[in-house]
């Protein structure tokens, strides 16, 4: 079949050449209008139950995680020059499109309460000539002495002041987001400069917003090394430009349709699919290494070029195919999880990698057929004397230290296995940015004086309507925020207690030790007064304060919302933090008769982080058993395939006990390292044993002389191609995301171990068996004799059947 595609594609080269550059053409144009995606939550699957209930608290209470904040430290905050500049930020702020809202301490408002309308008076409590310090030092005393705003907008013992701007929730999810977050990172920097003081600044939609910008950064910084890159290495091993230029083409293409798939797709580039075209560069070139090895090879042999681009397709095709089957396997298997994240991975992923060969198949013996004939200077690197030095001591190794080879692995094998035991699970919020980042120092600071700005929602379920106004209930949701409160991880709580508080302090005239839960004797004579009124210039502050309050229940009043920020405590300690609060929580609010339910985007994300390693560790044991149907399929042998396993095995083993010594804790990026490396990894045991397999009738069925060989021939290529592969990886590890950078060296390190378990244990497998390989070589010659002539010579035995032949 091989040699009839060969004479195929040699015969209608230039037809296929023209629809592969017109096709390829027609994907370019798809490729250009791809997208970043700016979507959140896309790693937990639509039906996880924690998703679901994410969603029925959105349905009441709108998106949470849409706040930008910024924050500032400084002893002189008010003083009258700084406090103006900042009122001027705030008015700034405001000012920026799809701000919808900023809460700060310029804008707090303060409740009057007026005895002649009975109503409570929401005012803007910095009024009046705020450039005059003596009126500023009355009003910041009066700020200070309104136990609602403290731990909300300002922190007395660290001096720090915060500052919330809501943005828009649509324009968040848009590629709009990126000028508005520009905007106000702008104008907070501004503001810093001019006072000497660094403004710091987080929130998730800032957060996801700078993170896109890096990884759409990273895509592009990555594509261009690993092309470069790439064709140096080509370069050096083949001194020829004409075999670096037909490569880079190959990938080049490979990229493009790997792009456009996502379009096609209805996809956009996310962290994960962003990896995908330097990973088809990585990938991709080795099918041309192959490819132009083997070529060189056979026309070594006789000088003759169209003998040698019909073995190259005869026998690299079979090879190619699986290697790149089991590769796209590797990846493809994310496609059966109910992440949408690794599923739109998966799919490209495996896709583009198949394409990739269907590529290289078509382009390289079809320009090859047109190209001179390769010079000496541009085979002179198979007789490299290093790679060849490197090859002997190999052989070495196999044939004369064989028990040696076997101890130290199974030494190598048990530090390993000690290693894997000390593995950790966890992922933190801004897990793969690295803490000399801007997004990390601000975001431990709001922890530092704020505890944090992550969003964790508490939503109870009163199940009656009007039963978040009933004093009982207020009573338990007060007690909820104290208990929450002196928690370490958890900042002062937001509810609509707060904002009753608030009003009975005002009906006693601001005095704070009236910052409680009103009793019933109170509520008869605050009663009327809680229908709050607004003064003319103070409407919006009024309905804004009116709006904060009652974001803090649904509309039927049954369920309210106990708004939380926390620090980043990974996911990890934030089930450990809820589970030791849920059975305190439980104390007060009666599960009979209450609902109370976590969630938040805080929640979701931990979720998500959690659920895609459980993925990815399914799909590694689905991507392992399709490598060895795979493997049976080609091999129809289990001692081959038990041969081939181990030295794949073996690296993976390694790799997860040096992340376990090292500390590298198991999360997304690097739990994905196992499932690539194997699927990558197993080609290279593929070439060796269908090299192997096809030298074995060369050498009359000798185990000795066919191993010695294919290290010598196969050996070669291996090498190149490994190091291809560890220089394309190892550029992720130059990534700004720690994640990324592990998925590099984690995958490099994977990858050079398989190289050599696949040049010394594999071998020394082969030999180990070398007496049941004789005796299956000989029974096939047997039997492929008796099918070539099997009329003439079953007549002349006198065999009815292959069972009586054996016999």
């Amino acid at each position: 079949m091989w040699q009839r595609l060969a004479g195929f594609v040699l015969k209608f080269r230039l037809p296929l050449l023209i629809a592969l550059l017109a096709a390829t053409a027609v994907m370019g144009y798809f490729a250009s209008k791809v997208q970043l995606s700016y979507e959140s939550n896309k790693a937990i699957p639509t039906d996880n139950p924690k998703y679901q209930e994410y969603l029925g608290f959105t349905k009441l209470f709108g998106q949470d995680g849409n706040m930008v904040v910024l924050g500032v430290q400084s002893d002189s905050f008010f003083n009258a020059g700084f406090f103006s500049d900042y009122v001027k930020l705030n008015e700034d702020l405001k000012k920026v499109p799809h701000v919808e809202n900023v809460l700060s301490v310029p804008v707090a408002i303060n409740l009057i309460k007026n005895d002649s309308t009975h109503k409570l008076v929401a005012q803007p409590l910095f009024k009046g000539n705020i450039q005059d310090q003596v009126v500023l030092d009355s009003l910041s005393n009066v700020f200070h002495n309104l136990p609602f705003y403290k731990g909300l907008l300002y922190n007395p013992d660290t001096h720090a002041y915060l500052m919330m701007v809501s943005v828009n929730k649509e324009v968040m999810a848009s590629a709009g987001r990126t000028k508005v977050v520009n905007d106000i990172m702008k104008l907070g920097d501004d503001f810093g400069a001019r006072h000497h003081t660094q403004v710091r600044m987080s929130g998730l939609p800032l957060i996801r917003t700078i993170m896109a910008v890096m990884v759409a950064k990273e895509m592009k910084m990555f594509l261009i090394l690993s092309f470069v890159l790439t064709a140096l290495i080509l370069f050096v091993f083949f001194r020829s430009f004409g075999a670096v230029l037909m490569s880079m083409i190959v990938v080049a293409m490979g990229v493009i349709w790997s792009v456009a798939t996502i379009v096609l797709l209805g996809y956009k580039i996310t962290l994960l699919t962003a990896l995908i075209p330097p990973l088809i560069v990585v990938i991709g070139i080795p099918n041309c290494v192959y490819f132009l090895n083997k070529y060189h090879t056979e026309y070594a042999k006789d000088q003759n070029k169209t003998r040698a681009l019909v073995h190259m397709i005869q026998r690299m095709g079979i090879v190619t195919l699986f290697t790149n089957l089991t590769a796209a396997i590797g990846f493809g298997v994310f496609c059966f999880t109910k992440s949408s994240l690794l599923k739109e991975f998966g799919i490209v992923a495996g896709l583009n990698i198949m394409l990739i060969f269907l590529i290289s198949f078509i382009f390289l013996p079809a320009v090859l057929s047109y190209l001179p004939a390769p010079k000496m200077k541009h085979t002179s690197y198979m007789n490299n004397r290093l790679f060849r030095t490197f090859l002997d001591g190999l052989n070495a190794l196999v044939f004369k230290y064989r028990p040696a080879v076997y101890i130290g692995t199974t030494v190598m094998v048990i530090v390993a296995v000690t290693g894997m035991l000390r593995l950790k699970s966890e992922g933190f919020m801004l897990d793969d940015v690295p803490k000399e980042h801007r997004l990390y120092k601000d975001l431990k600071f709001f922890e530092q004086n704020f505890k944090g700005i992550m969003p964790l929602e508490i939503a109870v379920d009163t199940k009656k309507k009007n039963g978040v106004i009933n004093l009982q209930t207020l009573d338990k949701l007060d007690q909820l925020s104290k208990l929450v409160a002196v928690q370490p991880d958890f900042a002062q709580p937001l509810s609509v207690v707060q904002g009753i508080k608030f009003a009975k302090q005002a009906y006693y005239n601001g005095d704070s030790t009236n910052y409680a839960v009103p009793n019933s004797f109170d509520i008869g004579f605050l009663a009327p007064y809680l229908r709050m009124k607004n003064t003319g210039n103070a409407s919006k502050e009024a309905a804004m304060f009116t709006k904060l309050v009652a974001n803090f229940m649904d509309s039927s009043r049954q369920v309210a919302r106990v708004s939380v920020n926390m620090a980043d405590v990974g996911s990890r300690r934030l089930p450990i933090l809820l589970d030791s609060l849920k059975p305190r929580v439980n104390e007060i609010f009666d599960t009979a008769h209450y609902q109370v339910t976590y969630t938040g985007s805080t929640v979701i994300f931990l979720e998500g982080s959690r659920f895609i390693i459980d993925g990815l560790m399914e799909s590694i044991l689905l991507a392992f058993i399709l490598i060895i149907f795979c493997m049976l399929y080609l091999f129809r042998s289990f001692k081959m395939l038990i041969i081939s396993l181990i030295p794949n095995i073996i690296p993976l083993a390694l790799t997860a006990g040096v992340m376990g010594w090292a500390g590298v804790p198991l999360k997304p990026s690097t739990v994905l390292v196992f499932s690539v490396a194997l699927g990558i990894a197993i080609d290279v045991t593929i070439r060796f044993l269908v090299n192997f397999k096809q030298e074995l009738p060369h050498h009359n069925l000798d185990i000795s002389a066919t191993v010695k060989q294919t290290i010598h021939e196969t050996g070669l290529s291996i090498i190149y191609t490994s190091l291809i592969l560890f220089a394309g990886f190892m550029i992720f590890s130059f990534s700004q995301f720690g994640g990324t950078k592990a998925l590099g060296w984690l995958t490099s390190l994977t990858l050079m171990l398989a190289m050599i378990t696949n040049l010394t244990i594999l071998p020394a497998l082969l030999l180990w068996m070398e007496k049941a390989l004789i005796r299956k070589a000989q029974k096939k010659q047997l039997w492929n004799t008796l099918d070539d002539e099997e009329d003439v010579e079953m007549s002349k035995l006198g065999l009815k059947d292959r069972e009586e032949g054996e016999k």
